[in-house]
């Protein structure tokens, strides 16, 4: 639900004309999910356009007693040259992109309960304090500087891990959604970025950042890169899918016609963003991944086939499609 202003999500949820808004209610709505993962939606003091949100949502039989936002990175202004154009202030010198502060950051409803103060947030770390990162260089130096590599934080958006209050046990919500890797100089800024906004859950998993969840942990959010078509490094998406400690359930579209896109050697069920064909094309780029003790009971993609008379309806809610996960907690 992207807005060209602060407080504009906010006026068009309260003024109730907008026929994207109505998508993104009818498509919530449809998919009808325990816990739900917002991205895309901006922040504001008090999560006051995510309350609207919910209330919007509770008038169709929705309801989500419980939300979850924190200050994201989006729009977050340092005084620095953190893309290297000569140029202050800009969208792009934000710890992550945005026009305004809070653009296109993340939220999550649910009808259980969190248990806050046990949430992590790693949303402030620093880029250079991932072990392993893979900071960009230019002309062997520091890209875009050293200074800006001292105050660059790794999180394009968010990282957050979210305990979920349920009979049985907490389950952990490990949710993030990364820097898309293009629109990138020979540097490849956003590329590396990418990659260890990904890499990143698996250090996370090994203990680098304290004590991590060993069993009922998903993790979810948009990587924004798929494993085999597109561009950016696939190293780390493909590590993630293969980790051990996860599983992928592989949600796919369900069946009826659908459009490929030239040239791509993925299969074409578990795309799950309608970029612009041919290039980039339908991509793969969001994910769920439950921990490997849980059991799947189904997965899938609200992707309807052209045919379905809703599939007009999803496009007009966005270009990415949601994914959801059904899981058995015993």
């Amino acid at each position: 639900m992207k807005r060209d202003g602060p407080g504009l999500l906010l006026r068009d949820i309260l003024r109730g004309q907008d026929a994207q808004i109505d998508a993104v209610r009818d498509v919530l709505v449809a998919l009808d999910a325990d816990i739900l993962v917002l991205q895309r939606v901006d922040f504001d003091h008090d999560l006051v356009a995510l309350r609207a949100l919910r209330d919007m949502l509770a008038e169709s039989g929705l309801d989500y007693p419980h939300l979850f936002a924190r200050p994201p990175n989006t729009g977050v202004q340092t005084g620095l040259d953190l893309d290297g154009d000569g140029r202050l202030n800009r969208a792009a010198d934000g710890q992550g992109f945005g026009a305004y502060f809070g653009q296109g950051a993340m939220a999550i409803l649910s009808r259980h309960a969190f248990i806050e103060e046990e949430a992590q947030e790693f949303t402030t770390m620093l880029w250079r304090d991932l072990p392993g990162a893979r900071l960009p260089m230019a002309a062997g130096k520091p890209f875009p500087s050293e200074e800006a590599q001292a105050v660059q934080r790794l999180s394009s958006v968010a990282h957050w891990v979210v305990p979920v209050d349920l009979p049985g046990g907490p389950l952990h919500l490990l949710t993030f959604h990364a820097a898309p890797p293009a629109f990138d100089g020979p540097e490849k800024r956003n590329i590396l970025r990418n990659h260890d906004e990904i890499v990143f859950w698996q250090r996370y998993l090994d203990g680098a950042f304290g004590p991590a969840p060993e069993a009922r942990f998903v993790l979810l959010g948009g990587a924004t890169i798929d494993p085999v078509d597109g561009p950016g490094l696939k190293e780390g998406i493909i590590g993630l899918l293969e980790d051990p400690r996860l599983q992928d359930p592989a949600p796919m579209r369900p069946p009826g016609p659908l459009e490929d896109s030239p040239g791509h050697r993925g299969d074409p069920r578990l795309d799950t963003v309608a970029y612009a064909s041919p290039v980039p094309g339908h991509l793969r780029g969001s994910y769920i991944l439950p921990s490997a003790d849980l059991r799947v009971k189904d997965a899938g993609i609200l992707w309807p086939p052209v045919t379905d008379e809703f599939a007009t309806t999803v496009s007009r809610a966005s270009r990415h499609r949601p994914v959801w996960v059904d899981i058995a907690l015993d």
